[in-house]
């Protein structure tokens, strides 16, 4: 088993519903617990339709069994769907050793498209998420999961990006190996090919923005 930089080590995976949040915390968990870490999962609030904010905690332990609640200020790691989802929980839970991955396309809500409402600048947002983290990666999933052959896969494309930063506690192989064991046939074929590109996007790279 290894050792993790922190532990408890506190994940935040946030977006909105539709966007496959719930099954990328629920893959990381899998994964933490097939490497025999004590893990909770828990959805915390928000509607899981489509449209609605949604956010998981996952926190992994060596050897401490533990709450679903991460307290305000003490994520090690956001993934993030949506860039204003996550910018919202990297102020509540982001501390001074945080790390974000987060795919920066928006997903305007009914009110911007109507006009009755204004999203912030991709600028503004992307700076204050970068301010709120230690290391901050933008990483287009969506985009990604589209050359891959279905937006879908953005999730999958993320989780990707996910094992390449410095304090992640799954390797590429180990999210394979769980890939493998949910998906069959082409879908599996499909999220092998946005995994691998994810991995690539953050693979080497400093953490800016």
């Amino acid at each position: 088993m290894k050792k993790l930089k922190f532990d408890p080590l506190n994940i935040v995976v946030c977006g909105i519903g539709g966007q496959g949040n719930v099954l990328a915390s629920e893959v990381v968990g899998s994964a933490m617990t097939d490497r025999g870490y004590h893990v909770a999962v828990g959805e915390t609030y928000g509607a899981s339709q489509r449209g609605g904010s949604v956010m998981s905690h996952v926190r992994v332990s060596v050897d401490k069994e533990l709450s679903v609640l991460i307290p305000s200020g003490e994520a090690h790691i956001i993934i993030g769907f949506e860039p204003l989802e996550t910018l919202r929980m990297a102020r509540k839970y982001a501390g001074p050793d945080t790390m974000i991955v987060y795919d920066p396309r928006p997903v305007y809500p009914l009110g911007v498209l109507q006009g009755v409402q204004a999203y912030p600048a991709l600028e503004e947002l992307a700076a204050e998420i970068q301010d709120l983290s230690a290391a901050a990666y933008a990483v287009p999933a969506a985009d990604i999961a589209m050359a891959a052959g279905d937006s879908r896969a953005a999730n999958i494309a993320l989780l990707g990006a996910f094992t390449q930063l410095p304090d992640a506690p799954l390797s590429r192989e180990d999210l394979e190996r769980i890939l493998a064991q949910r998906f069959r046939g082409a879908v599996l074929e499909l999220n092998r090919r946005a995994f691998a590109q994810g991995c690539e996007a953050v693979s080497g790279k400093e953490g800016e923005v």
